[in-house]
């Protein structure tokens, strides 16, 4: 497996040697020094961004690299460039790419064309690194992730496309509650129920929230309007997505013992009420600050060749 572009990529055997690998860099964030010693990672970010920026710099000095962070007006891809052309120069000068843009398919023809490790940084479609750190924040507070149940609540879109897939592979029960329409894929939504059957966990869809709090361990929510959403759709999504809103009394639907997880950036009052959020429940600033060693244990996995993905 060269590259990581989507969660459903992985193995179960992956997942659990990526959150091993992050619980080490936890432990001992310094521990592999020289993996980059010299060598560059250029990160390409086409959309905003503050908790994957920051942490895939972390992670690639940490790796004893140097980061390169470019935009979409630093390089020649909007002077006609092509990505394969793009993809292969910069392969020759780095031991790995990372990219954060809109379409997918553009990022499967970078990794296609690159000959190195490319790793969606987050698209239209897809979260990967997310969903590992979410996995990460979950068994660290929990200690394990079968047995448990998360119940995402909101919009179906990238962020539960990656959790969704993510926790069926990992065994985990995971329950999304989304208004009419709002769920995702249908291709997404049967692979991970085939996944789930495969590894004792479970796929519920419905478009009930308190139905999918009930018994949950980990209550997610993400925001309504995403980067990219057209302006003329955000009204009605926010009208659609009201109900889905997580407050305390949602909350108390859920294990007593539940959490309260969110990728952020958060928007208090609306996809979230504040008492939540920044509650005693909320894991969502441990669940941020585990996107530096997932981002490290992807990387280290990528670079040493050790994920074996699905063939």
């Amino acid at each position: 497996m060269k590259d990581l572009l989507r969660a459903a990529d992985l193995t179960g055997d992956d997942l659990t040697l990526l959150l091993r690998l992050a619980a080490g860099f936890q432990t001992a964030p310094e521990s592999a020094p020289d993996l980059l010693a010299h060598r560059i990672v250029p990160m390409y970010f086409a959309k905003p961004s503050t908790r994957t920026r920051l942490s895939t710099a972390a992670a690639v000095t940490r790796l004893g690299g140097t980061p390169v962070s470019v935009g979409p007006d630093e390089l020649q891809l909007r002077r006609g460039e092509t990505i394969p052309d793009t993809a292969r120069v910069m392969g020759s000068y780095a031991a790995a790419i990372v990219i954060r843009t809109f379409s997918d398919t553009d990022v499967a023809d970078l990794a296609a064309a690159a000959p190195v490790p490319v790793v969606n940084a987050l698209t239209d479609g897809h979260h990967p690194l997310q969903a590992v750190a979410d996995l990460l924040t979950v068994q660290e507070h929990f200690g394990h992730l079968r047995g448990h149940r998360i119940a995402y609540v909101g919009d179906g879109g990238n962020v539960a496309r990656s959790l969704m897939e993510a926790a069926a592979i990992a065994g985990m029960d995971v329950t999304l509650a989304t208004p009419p329409g709002y769920a995702p894929p249908d291709e997404a939504v049967a692979f991970a129920a085939a996944q789930a059957d495969r590894s004792g966990g479970a796929v519920t869809l419905t478009n009930e929230p308190i139905e999918a709090v009930k018994n949950a361990s980990v209550v997610y929510t993400d925001v309504w309007v995403s980067m990219g959403d057209p302006d003329d759709q955000r009204e009605g999504r926010v009208r659609a997505l009201a109900p889905y809103r997580v407050d305390e009394r949602l909350m108390g639907h859920a294990r007593d013992d539940a959490v309260f997880m969110h990728c952020l950036p958060a928007h208090r009052g609306q996809e979230v009420t504040a008492e939540v959020i920044d509650g005693e429940r909320s894991l969502v600033f441990r669940q941020a600050a585990n996107r530096l060693p997932a981002t490290q244990a992807v990387l280290s996995a990528l670079l040493t060749e050790r994920l074996e993905g699905r063939r």
